[in-house]
């Protein structure tokens, strides 16, 4: 299948670029990026072509891989989706709820197949567990913790402003959703409180009556910074695995998904009508915290 790959930050270089261009099943046609000098840096370490017109990559391809700011990224994934293109996309989707389903159903009307790289929903022993709650059930409540320390020196996702400005909550919080929404169900009503530096907590009810908590932040003091997530219920309490992985196989993983959905497999279960609906929650979450009280979804 013949991809196209839009971004030349950090995560386009080290991630879909390297995935892309490791695939067996993917010919990697070339990159479009609003740097061009960027851009064409990245191509030509790949053997592909630097576009300078976003719709003439998207003209050339199959499918598309894109790696920009959710407020970016999602005007391109529409016009691509339209022009019957696969997508393979970064979290969050979209920063905007409508938006978000502006894209999912242009997705659907088009019957394009599509996948978001929701991370650790590609790690093998994540999956499985996940696999094993829903099957057993019964689960009350769950724990997400998600806290990094990305403004240092060495940290190359440091200088990314959409991250400065929306923080945690909508860097790691689509990684903590994609846990708890599988196992626990659609979300109906959101609270949630902000502290220190980008410190955010909200406590979620889903549809069955369990609820989640969430601790998001990625700007926590370097002694506070962990990834944890534990289910509770009639089972005992269950701890998702903490595997070590690899963010390129975790790419390639879903493309793999992605390319399997479009010869009319299974749809990926992180697609993007499930992108869509953590972008939901997000802004739900958002205007709960802005407001001081609840809010329903739904």
């Amino acid at each position: 299948m013949r991809f196209g790959l839009f971004g030349t930050g950090p995560w386009a270089h080290m991630v879909h670029a390297e995935a892309l261009a490791r695939h067996p099943g993917v010919d990697f046609i070339g990159v479009w990026g609003r740097n061009p000098e960027k851009a064409a840096e990245l191509a030509g370490k790949h053997g592909a072509r630097a576009y300078a017109d976003p719709d003439e990559l998207i003209a050339d391809v199959d499918a598309v891989a894109i790696a920009l700011p959710p407020d970016i990224q999602a005007p391109i994934a529409i016009r691509a989706a339209r022009a019957g293109r696969h997508l393979a996309l970064d979290k969050p989707v979209s920063l905007r709820t409508e938006e978000a389903r502006e894209l999912a159903a242009a997705v659907a009307d088009r019957g394009v197949a599509s996948v978001v790289l929701f991370t650790r929903r590609f790690v093998p022993e994540c999956e499985t567990f996940l696999a094993g709650a829903v099957a057993e059930g019964g689960w009350t409540e769950a724990r997400v913790d998600h806290l990094g320390s990305i403004f240092t020196p060495d940290n190359p996702f440091g200088a990314s402003p959409w991250r400065r400005e929306r923080g945690g909550l909508w860097d790691v919080g689509p990684h903590a959703l994609s846990l708890v929404l599988p196992v626990l169900g659609p979300v109906v009503e959101v609270t949630g409180l902000t502290g220190a530096r980008d410190l955010t907590a909200l406590v979620l009810r889903h549809e069955g009556g369990a609820i989640s908590r969430l601790t998001l932040s990625v700007d926590a003091p370097e002694g506070a910074v962990r990834s944890e997530a534990e289910f509770a219920g009639a089972a005992g309490v269950r701890t998702v695995p903490g595997a070590e992985f690899s963010a390129v196989d975790c790419f390639g993983r879903a493309v793999d998904q992605l390319l399997a959905a479009a010869a009319g497999g299974e749809r990926p279960a992180c697609d993007v009508a499930f992108g869509a609906r953590v972008t939901e929650v997000l802004a739900a979450a958002d205007q709960a915290i802005r407001e001081g009280r609840s809010v329903r979804l739904g």
